[in-house]
């Protein structure tokens, strides 16, 4: 079962960030600016945290595996139409509706590790799941510049549907069984139980940091593209060199910090995390060698992972539904996700990159000299009686 949740958020996550290196291309085929195409980021971040909101609650009512196998034949047939689009505004209109289908897969899947996995071992088996996504943030990163000259925009799509299909089919035969309410929850429960979780000190100040990581992360990585080209005058071929290395830490090291995060707490992993974060946009903001351009958004993507697994990891234990706690989870690191990308470009048509990485680096620079005391006392022995 872990197996197959890594291999789904593997390949949704890959077609999540095959879309930002092919922003300078796609606004070649469809014969507009970069500007344009580039909102087909936030058109599918920012849906797919609104309906996770939606599948939480319906996975308790119905349960999960019902969730994620509906989920995840959506994300297969709207990806494969993506293909068809002839036009910027089709294909933006095509990312937010796979957005809408696609978001009950990943999500659910780490509800589900939650419910199954207790809290003291659960880091080393989100870190599988979440070195899945790095790997898909790696291979999409690469693909979509890289395959782009050799298939084309639309078999990328192509390709991945047909991955959707393979994991659909294996998921009919290896999700468990997972129990369901017997009737639908309320919307003023389902509203309750988000409110409960934001009320608690540790929900609070565990959001907050998934938010401001999404803002950082996504805000950067989305216009990597775009900056290696302006910067470098790299071509297609050049930006999928350069991004090669990232989500590769994820991949390699995702168990091991989930691991760590098990064995010695989250206090100082999550503030090395964030600061790392920050360092990284510094350096991208100053008038560095390609390949030390390279190192750093190898170091970005590290920053990524030593910061959302662990935070994930908190979230899993919260009091209360699971689901409705990995919902508001996802809903905040997607539309931190998606704000990030039109905040960053926001800065960045009026000021350049020079500032808008400077801007979000100093900030998160501060958001982690914050986080040592926010989170001191997320250590291994404080929170087991909640397993």
């Amino acid at each position: 079962m872990l197996a197959l949740l890594t291999a789904s958020a593997f390949v949704i996550f890959a077609q999540i960030f095959m879309v930002a290196p092919l922003i300078p291309r796609l606004a070649e085929v469809f014969h507009t600016a970069p500007s344009l195409v580039g909102l087909a980021v936030p058109a599918y971040l920012l849906p797919y945290g609104a309906m996770v909101l939606v599948w939480g609650p319906a996975s308790e009512h119905l349960g999960r595996r019902p969730v994620i196998l509906g989920s995840l034949a959506a994300f297969t047939v709207l990806v494969g139409a993506t293909a068809l689009a002839s036009s910027a505004g089709a294909f933006i209109g095509m990312r937010l509706a796979t957005a809408i289908g696609a978001s009950g897969v990943v999500p659910i899947a780490l509800a589900l590790v939650g419910d199954l996995v207790p809290y003291q071992r659960r880091g080393h088996a989100l870190g599988w799941l979440f070195g899945g996504m790095a790997g898909g943030i790696a291979v999409g990163a690469t693909a979509g510049a890289l395959g782009e000259p050799l298939v084309g925009w639309s078999g990328l799509f192509l390709a991945t549907a047909a991955a959707g299909l393979v994991l659909l089919v294996a998921a009919l035969a290896v999700l468990p069984a997972t129990p369901r309410s017997a009737s639908p929850p309320a919307p003023r429960t389902v509203a309750a139980g988000y409110a409960a979780l934001l009320r608690q000190t540790r929900g609070r100040r565990t959001y907050t940091y998934v938010l401001i990581n999404a803002l950082l992360h996504s805000g950067i990585y989305t216009w990597l593209g775009v900056y290696l080209q302006q910067r470098f005058d790299l071509g297609e071929f050049g930006i999928g060199l350069t991004l090669l290395g990232y989500g590769i830490p994820g991949l390699l090291l995702g168990p091991v910090i989930g691991r760590l995060a098990d064995r010695y707490g989250r206090a100082r992993i999550i503030p090395a995390g964030v600061a790392l974060g920050g360092i990284c946009a510094l350096l991208l903001a100053s008038p560095l060698p390609l390949l030390a351009v390279q190192a750093s958004i190898v170091a970005l993507s590290l920053g990524y992972d030593m910061t959302q697994p662990p935070l994930g990891g908190i979230v899993t234990n919260l009091p209360g539904h699971g689901g409705l706690a990995m919902a508001l989870n996802v809903f905040t690191l997607f539309t931190g996700m998606g704000l990030g990308s039109l905040a960053f470009q926001a800065l960045l048509l009026p000021t350049g990159f020079g500032v808008a990485l400077s801007t979000f680096g100093a900030a998160v620079l501060l958001a982690a000299a914050l986080a040592v005391p926010v989170f001191r006392h997320e250590r291994p022995h404080t929170h087991l009686q909640n397993s």
